[in-house]
């Protein structure tokens, strides 16, 4: 008898706290986090959100752009995701799961359907370089073109020349040059690393050895931005300067 009414209070208990646990879920769980899809049997529950395929590759006009990672070397203020937005062109480029080289090959699909296939997210594709190389290389056997949006600190944070193996794979490169200057760089950019400025300089002198296509950009509107002396650093380097302007993005 005893047992008897112990094993129902029990029954009752783990009923309430199962019930508990499910308001909890359902009031203070993030979607991102929890699974709303209908699971089959057997099927085991998802626990880490998965980035959608628009995530990783997203098209703007006839390019396609390969978000491969969220971080970055710098922390631009003039950046949308330091002001609450993540998205490009009705993308949103947010991502809790950095995705494999093979991942994004078996989106891409025909590479030549494009005019381009560009590395560009709201991070700097080189902090993955490995992934980075791997994706690049496959869109070049398989006859596509391929381009690389950088701040330019791929040496300083790998610590050696990278030019090399881009210029395997990487048909054209464009550089953040972003200021005429270390102060307005700094004030603007907010860098991680010491020595940022100076080294985003040498990459775009050093680049045009191994990649024919380089240019280098600056944003026009930003207080402080000189543009024609940013333009005058592009040229002595022998690259392209190109004139962004603030607050477009894509």
């Amino acid at each position: 008898m005893l047992f008897s009414v112990a094993h129902t209070l029990s029954d009752r208990f783990m009923h309430s706290l199962k019930n508990s646990a499910e308001q909890y879920l359902s009031e203070h769980a993030s979607p991102a986090k929890v699974a709303t899809e209908k699971l089959k049997p057997n099927k085991p529950i998802q626990h880490q959100s998965i980035p959608t395929d628009e995530t990783l590759v997203y098209q703007i006009e006839n390019n396609l752009y390969i978000n491969l990672t969220d971080r970055c070397t710098l922390a631009c203020q003039f950046c949308p995701k330091h002001n609450g937005s993540t998205e490009v062109k009705g993308y949103d480029l947010a991502l809790e799961v950095r995705p494999e080289a093979q991942q994004i090959i078996d989106l891409i699909g025909d590479p030549t359907q494009y005019d381009c296939v560009v590395f560009c997210g709201y991070g700097e594709p080189t902090l993955r370089l490995k992934p980075l190389l791997e994706i690049a290389h496959w869109v070049k056997r398989h006859g596509g073109q391929t381009r690389l949006n950088t701040d330019g600190l791929g040496n300083l944070v790998n610590k050696r020349n990278i030019l090399p193996e881009l210029g395997q794979c990487i048909d054209a490169l464009s550089v953040s040059l972003n200021a005429q200057n270390e102060a307005v760089y700094i004030h603007h950019c907010h860098p991680i690393l010491p020595g940022s400025y100076a080294a985003m300089l040498e990459f775009v002198a050093l680049a045009p050895e191994y990649i024919s296509d380089v240019s280098a950009s600056a944003i026009n509107g930003l207080d402080g931005v000189d543009i024609d002396a940013c333009r005058e650093l592009a040229r002595q380097r022998g690259v392209t300067f190109k004139q962004r302007e603030l607050d477009i993005v894509g």
